[in-house]
């Protein structure tokens, strides 16, 4: 079917590589129109932890702010998990219309920026495209922002750092739920 002098092979390959190029620029354009795209937008929010991610979504998409959400509460399996999230960047990889719909409840896992489960005592860090974890410094676990290089002390004890602010929060949905707010200087 595909000898040297067979042009039905070249053809077949095009057409095949154009599909893929194509299927690849469409999906590629619809995660551009997903991130623009508030995933809150019409939801009416009941509980105050999601009404402060909502007000804080645009902001974290369009790169203005970065924020990290601290969050303890019980697992599926009844177990007590803590953890910090990197807000601007879940947000680039998950679908939040779950989470504010309700369906969904946003817990930390293995792969955000620090993760404990207080029964099996297994914990992981990890830095993403927007902050570098600092876990041995003397004044404890920080934040390195990947853009300004600011650092974001979690610590309640310490101030938050630089162009950055602390919120407490109350939530029926979580045992405790801290927002931590960085906003980036533009040049």
């Amino acid at each position: 079917m595909c000898g040297e002098k067979s042009t039905s092979c070249w053809y077949h390959l095009m057409s095949t590589n154009d599909i893929y190029y194509t299927s690849r620029n469409i999906s590629n354009r619809l995660s551009v129109v997903f991130s623009r795209t508030l995933a809150s937008a019409g939801k009416e929010l009941k509980d105050n932890f999601l009404k402060a991610l909502a007000e804080r979504e645009e902001a974290n998409r369009s790169g203005k702010m970065t924020s990290i959400i601290f969050i303890r509460d019980h697992n599926t399996h009844g177990q007590e998990v803590s953890g910090y999230i990197d807000y601007a960047h879940r947000l680039k990889t998950h679908d939040f219309e779950l989470y504010f719909s309700g369906k969904k409840r946003l817990m930390p896992g293995r792969l955000d920026l620090c993760y404990y489960n207080w029964k099996t005592r297994v914990s992981s860090s990890n830095s993403s495209p927007n902050f570098e974890v600092i876990y041995d410094d003397p004044s404890g676990l920080l934040f390195k922002n990947m853009k300004d290089n600011k650092i974001l002390h979690v610590d309640p004890m310490h101030g938050v750092g630089e162009d950055s602010k602390r919120t407490f929060l109350q939530s029926d949905l979580y045992i405790h739920v801290v927002i931590f707010d960085h906003h980036i200087r533009t040049v």
